[in-house]
């Protein structure tokens, strides 16, 4: 027969009677709970990562902009190509939140590069300044590893100026790969840029990345300093307040060296606007006032030789100031025979009267540029060796600058060598330190004064075509610089090349360093004080020469 079942008391009393171990308790199972368990608290692990894609083709800028940030950090081949396209404009979205890149008239799949059909249903995705901002710093993570250093240096600074957190594992990749010193630098300090910036970051980490924040030394360092004054930690406020002062006193070194190298710049414009007049009026005793139309005569020939080629030889375009070099020296060369022959020659000895006649010159040559070229300014363009700047440890360098400095001074090298060693030279000095004794030597001195005239004129119209890169060529081009070249003559003393130089470079540096303090139209008035008082004291000039003067 079968037992009937005994109860749980029933049950623990046999135990005890027989000594026989109680029965297993009944429970649920274990592994099962445990399994269920751990699927809810890893269900937000597992679940799947927003799809950078869809943030993108969605309408809100928020969506849009960890969109970017999902597809700079996915890895993806195509982020580059998508990023520039949502810079661009070029990133089209379709009804059904598909992403296309439009190529010129094509249109591409943005996940594949697949060709595909151009729809009138296709908007731009849309981009605010923060999506802006937030492509910057996702390209600028990109580019880190780019094999291109240039690339790599506009990625450094690209993520210095966003600091975005996300860019350090980028950042700390990029800097264990690097090689280069100077993009090593550049890598520190776009990562304690973004250390300085990310929340949480350790007192010292930060402390540590103040130096090179200060390294830098420029406006954009300064600025991150003095984010941090009102930092709760003293020592950090401390650090960045040595850090702005440092910065200031090296940017204010850096403005001094900026304005010396302008003056430099300024001043070898004017010596090539006076070096010709140093010539006619300080050699010959000629006041030309007509001098300023040869440079302008030089300035509207490189004009029409940079026409001339536009029109049928484009490909020699880098080629047009050198091909205008010698053209404006013929140009305003010949101008300037043709004045001395028909108007000078009658004239000398007579400073007065040379000096209305010339005036007049300058006032008919003014109205036949006008007449032929029209009043307005003239284009002339500038070669692509001319373009452009480069940095010079803190100086920004302009190229076109550079090459007119270099001009000058081969040009007042060249002048100074044809008046010390050739035989024109030595006539030419013959004749003007002592006329009658030179024509008893038989010098032909209408002759010599003729060719000395017409070489001021064409280095005046050299100087026309350097001032063409940085001025406006227009009929009264000559008239801004007239005056400032007689300064400079008269200044470094009458008929001394050298003092030419010197006082050109002078005034230049000079105004330049005055400008930042008390203005560029106070500047020039206080020089020009400071050279009638110091030909007061000195009428001869810098450097004085005897015996100089055109005899009648």
């Amino acid at each position: 027969m079968r037992a009937s079942p005994r109860t749980r008391g029933e049950e623990i009393r046999a135990s005890h009677v027989v000594g026989a171990p109680l029965p297993a308790r009944r429970t649920a199972p274990m592994p099962r709970l445990l399994t269920l368990l751990f699927l809810l608290l890893a269900a937000p692990a597992l679940a799947q990562a927003p799809d950078p894609y869809g943030q993108l083709a969605g309408d809100g800028y928020a969506g849009i902009e960890s969109g970017v940030s999902g597809l700079a950090a996915s890895g993806d081949p195509r982020a580059d190509a998508i990023l520039s396209a949502l810079s661009d404009g070029r990133l089209l979205v379709s009804p059904d939140k598909t992403l296309f890149i439009r190529q010129g008239s094509a249109v591409v799949d943005a996940k594949t590069g697949a060709p595909a059909a151009d729809s009138p249903d296709l908007k731009p995705v849309r981009a605010n300044n923060r999506v802006r901002r937030a492509i910057e710093a996702a390209r600028g993570q990109l580019e880190l590893a780019s094999p291109d250093p240039a690339k790599r240096r506009g990625a450094a600074d690209a993520v210095f100026k966003a600091r975005d957190a996300a860019a350090l594992p980028a950042l700390d990749a990029a800097l264990a790969r690097e090689t280069s010193p100077a993009l090593r630098q550049a890598l520190t300090e776009a990562r304690a840029a973004v250390l300085l910036a990310r929340p949480g970051t350790a007192e010292t980490e930060r402390l540590a990345a103040i130096p090179a924040i200060q390294a830098r030394g420029d406006g954009d360092a300064m600025g991150i300093l003095r984010g941090l004054a009102s930092d709760p930690s003293a020592a950090l406020r401390n650090a960045a307040a040595r850090g702005i002062a440092a910065i200031e006193t090296r940017l204010a070194i850096l403005g001094a060296l900026q304005n010396v190298w302008y003056g430099i710049s300024l001043g070898s414009v004017l010596l090539l606007a006076a070096i010709g007049l140093a010539i006619t009026f300080g050699v010959m005793g000629v006041i030309n006032m007509a001098h300023g139309e040869m440079v302008m005569l030089g300035a509207y020939t490189t004009y029409g030789v940079q026409e001339l080629i536009r029109t049928n030889a484009p490909s020699l375009f880098g080629w047009s100031l050198a091909i205008s070099i010698p053209c404006a020296f013929l140009v305003a060369g010949l101008v300037g025979v043709l004045i001395e022959r028909f108007i000078i020659r009658f004239l000398y000895g007579r400073p007065l009267e040379t000096l209305l006649a010339t005036f007049g010159v300058s006032l008919a040559l003014q109205q036949g540029v006008r007449s032929l070229f029209g009043p307005t300014n003239r284009e002339v363009g500038a070669p692509a060796f001319m373009s452009g700047a480069f940095d010079c440890s803190g100086l920004s360098i302009t190229w076109g600058r550079l090459w007119i400095i270099v001009f000058a001074m081969v040009v007042f090298l060249g002048l100074l060598f044809v008046l010390r060693k050739t035989s024109f030279g030595l006539k030419t000095r013959a004749v003007t330190q002592n006329r009658r004794m030179a024509a008893a030597m038989g010098i032909r001195t209408p002759y010599v004064d003729a060719l000395t005239f017409g070489l001021g004129s064409g280095i005046a119209g050299m100087a026309g075509v350097a001032l063409s890169q940085i001025d406006n060529v227009s009929p009264n081009l000559g008239q801004g610089y007239i005056i400032d070249s007689f300064l400079v003559v008269v200044f470094g003393g009458v008929g001394n090349l050298w003092g030419t130089l010197v006082a050109a470079l002078t005034l230049g540096v000079v105004n330049k360093l005055a400008e930042p303090y008390i203005g560029a139209v106070l500047a020039k008035i206080g020089l020009l004080i400071f050279i009638i008082l110091f030909i007061q004291k000195r009428p001869r000039g810098l450097f004085a020469l005897k015996g100089r003067a055109v005899e009648s």
